[in-house]
């Protein structure tokens, strides 16, 4: 645990590190005069209205800043990614980016290789002289839509289609379940495991099985799949999506996500590769830097709500506050995070094995 001073702290040097940005932005350089070739690697395709499109897409808006020119792969499986490299660098890449957990020994492998490239791993753990990993905070989105589900709720029954029970899910679950009983305290989070982060069937299976089970009307979900959104649909259930805005697929329903905008990462951390500034570091970043945030509110979302998450934006960026500060109780009543303590990066990255009070798996019951 650590005091929510620290919180402080970490946060007047965000606002700091985001000055510094935005000169960056500003100057005038000589650097993408010339066109520099970057490799993007990715698990899925480019247009999968979800995890894959988020950095194509954010990676694209860059490009058209910094004068890139993009060398995709689709589809790329980890046992492939070395090759894939190597392709990637013979064609002139002097910057590769992978967007898969999975692809994170043949990165490392790669930049130990290329010691003059640059690489860039999402969603990874490791650092190097050449080579960084990166992710954002998306918990405090989650924690912001669970707010607006328990608002929207009519039936105080909540699903939650989550892929896998790890730290980064389980972050997500109970910081979306918090939100929620902020401001719903007899609302309930029914939880149901896809176990893939992908696949069309088990995601649906999952989606069916909270809907015919519970009288669930707003969902949410972790996967990179869409099946939620369109069950939901199907059912006339209000959604909330994730990775990026698929409102206009699902119109009816659809009424915000937790989204990402990767040009918020990639512009200015490339942009310091071609200055010749870049330091290898682990990036986690937050709600400030504007990498993680909402999607626009349909016009289902109740009167209220947007000004509710207003104030609830104000706090997270004011460095008194962020999710999981205490005192917070797990399932079995035990307090988990003590009142006027937050839980340290490292907890949240690696030992979310709990959930909070007012969440319940579908498997357990």
């Amino acid at each position: 645990m650590k005091k929510i001073f620290i919180i402080a702290v970490a946060f007047i040097s965000a606002i700091f590190i985001g000055i510094f940005v935005i000169n960056i932005y500003e100057v005038d350089t000589t650097v993408t005069q010339e066109i520099t070739k970057v490799g993007l690697l990715l698990n899925g395709t480019k247009d999968d209205g979800n995890w894959c499109q988020s950095h194509y897409d954010g990676l694209q808006k860059t490009a058209s800043q910094l004068n890139l020119e993009i060398h995709l792969r689709e589809n790329v499986a980890a046992e492939n990614v070395t090759t894939n490299i190597d392709e990637l660098i013979s064609k002139g890449c002097e910057i590769i980016i992978a967007n898969s957990f999975e692809f994170g020994d043949g990165v490392k492998e790669s930049a130990e290789k290329y010691p003059e490239i640059y690489f860039f791993h999402a969603t990874g753990v490791e650092k190097g002289k050449n080579f960084s990993s990166y992710f954002g905070r998306m918990y405090q989105i989650r924690y912001l839509t669970g707010i607006v589900a328990g608002l929207q709720t009519k039936t105080n029954q909540i699903g939650y289609v989550a892929a896998y029970p790890i730290s980064e899910v389980n972050r997500g679950i109970n910081a979306f379940a918090i939100g929620v009983k902020s401001v719903n305290p007899e609302a309930t989070v029914y939880v149901s495991w896809t176990n893939s982060w992908t696949d069309d069937d088990s995601t649906k299976s999952a989606t069916e099985l909270l809907l015919d089970k519970y009288d669930i009307d707003v969902i949410s979900m972790h996967t990179d799949s869409l099946k939620p959104l369109e069950v939901a649909d199907e059912r006339n259930v209000l959604s909330i999506g994730y990775n990026v805005d698929n409102s206009q697929s699902y119109p009816e329903t659809f009424i915000t996500a937790a989204v990402w905008d990767w040009e918020k990462f990639y512009t200015p951390n490339i942009l310091r590769c071609l200055q010749g500034k870049f330091v290898g570091n682990h990036y986690w970043e937050g709600v400030e830097t504007g990498i993680v945030s909402l999607a626009p509110f349909s016009e289902k979302v109740n009167e209220g709500i947007k000004e509710k998450i207003d104030i609830e934006l104000v706090r997270l960026n004011s460095g008194t506050y962020d999710v999981f500060y205490g005192p917070i109780t797990d399932q079995s009543g035990n307090i988990r995070i003590a009142d006027g303590e937050s839980m340290t990066d490292y907890s949240m990255l690696n030992e979310f094995d709990w959930y909070v009070e007012g969440v319940v798996i579908c498997d357990e019951e």
